[in-house]
């Protein structure tokens, strides 16, 4: 089926509801994030809740990227208390800076997670190169216009995609 390209591998409800213990267990070691409505509200600097989970996950030993098609002037308003690699102007969903963001982890493949709240930017990107990814709930419903469009036809993909998982399909 047309949808399933687009299927996420894990669906949560918050990027700070993922075990990032257990996946540092597995194995992974390079996280990409998305930061607009994955880390943050839409535009927002750095919070109390964003700035501990970077350090938490810098302790349990990750490398982590932000991957963003924000310009440079929001990235590094929001990675200024982070403090971890980045890439602005991103063009999701192509896979080059998916790539680039693994080489400056010094990761693969194989031990990389992508983490973000949008269908067609972030989770298709990621499954371009074969990346397991987590998609998570926007944080706010307040959009961008065309972001409030592609919303619509998300609710069309995983309405099939939970549909399927139910049913043991995926």
């Amino acid at each position: 089926m047309l949808f399933e390209t687009f299927y996420p591998d894990c669906w949560m409800e918050s990027t700070y509801k993922i075990d990032f213990e257990k996946l540092y267990q597995e194995g992974y070691r390079g996280l990409i994030f998305d930061i607009d409505n994955t880390l943050v509200p839409h535009g927002a600097p750095a919070d109390d809740r964003a700035k501990a989970l970077f350090e938490r996950l810098k302790k349990l030993g990750f490398s982590c990227c932000l991957l963003s098609n924000n310009q440079i002037g929001r990235v590094t308003m929001f990675n200024n208390d982070v403090n971890v690699n980045f890439i602005e102007n991103a063009h999701k969903p192509s896979r080059k800076n998916y790539l680039k963001a693994m080489e400056l982890m010094h990761t693969e493949l194989s031990n990389t997670i992508f983490i973000g709240d949008q269908l067609f930017t972030d989770v298709y990107g990621a499954k371009r190169c074969r990346m397991r990814n987590i998609l998570v709930k926007p944080i706010n419903p307040k959009e961008e216009i065309q972001i409030v469009l592609k919303r619509y036809l998300e609710k069309i993909v995983l309405y099939f995609y939970e549909k399927n998982r139910k049913s043991g399909r995926i």
